[in-house]
């Protein structure tokens, strides 16, 4: 199916534009949401018309967009949810779940404005994108762990997934690691400190040749 598009619309085009479309995709979205029209002639000549209109009320949610995205670019939420040992999830965090903390401190959300590809299924910090206007976007933080110790720890940058048993063992290995380099810079400076008197002296002292 062809049509025009009333608003810049992801990976289509932008307002005006004629595009071709999937059927199914253009009446389970594209038309109900008022996002584009059929591309007959009748319709060609109502977006001439209402071209202006059109464009005016599209600048004026876009100067809204922009003043609530402040609000929420670079937003971080926590979601607690239960987990197994390896950090997945026994459900999923959703596009409506996210759009719901964002609602939470002021800024309307709906799931549908939330970008996300697929459903969170493990615990981990993610960034998603919020497109509060089809030309005005944001990039918030959600942090997906058990419990606010995990979220924490996540948020400084520890990875808490996979079996605990391997992350002892990472862990352990680090430890060692760092242990092992304390004791090679303790031992290159205590040689550092010796005192020459500890150090063999080559080529003998001088000694009075006089006649």
């Amino acid at each position: 199916m062809q049509v025009i598009l009333l608003e810049r619309v992801d990976k289509l085009g932008a307002m005006g534009q004629l595009v071709r479309v999937k059927d199914g995709f253009a009446r389970n979205y594209l038309l109900p949401q008022g996002k584009a029209l059929r591309a007959t002639q009748a319709n060609r000549e109502r977006f001439e018309r209402d071209r202006n209109a059109l464009e005016a009320r599209n600048a004026d949610q876009r100067d809204a967009a922009q003043g609530l995205s402040g609000n929420l670019d670079g937003a971080s939420f926590i979601l607690l949810r239960q987990a197994g040992e390896s950090g997945q999830l026994y459900g999923s965090v959703s596009a409506r779940d996210i759009a719901a903390e964002a609602t939470a401190i002021g800024v309307e959300v709906n799931r549908t404005q939330v970008k996300l590809d697929h459903p969170i299924k493990s615990i981990g910090v993610y960034k998603v994108r919020i497109a509060l206007h089809p030309e005005v976007s944001v990039t918030v933080s959600v942090n997906v762990a058990r419990s606010q110790d995990e979220a924490d720890a996540q948020g400084r940058g520890e990875i808490l997934t996979g079996p605990v048993s391997e992350r002892e063992e990472a862990r352990t290995a680090a430890e060692a690691l760092f242990d092992e380099e304390a004791a090679i810079e303790d031992l290159e400076g205590e040689e550092e400190a010796a005192p020459a008197s500890e150090v063999g002296e080559v080529g003998g002292g001088s000694q009075d040749q006089t006649a």
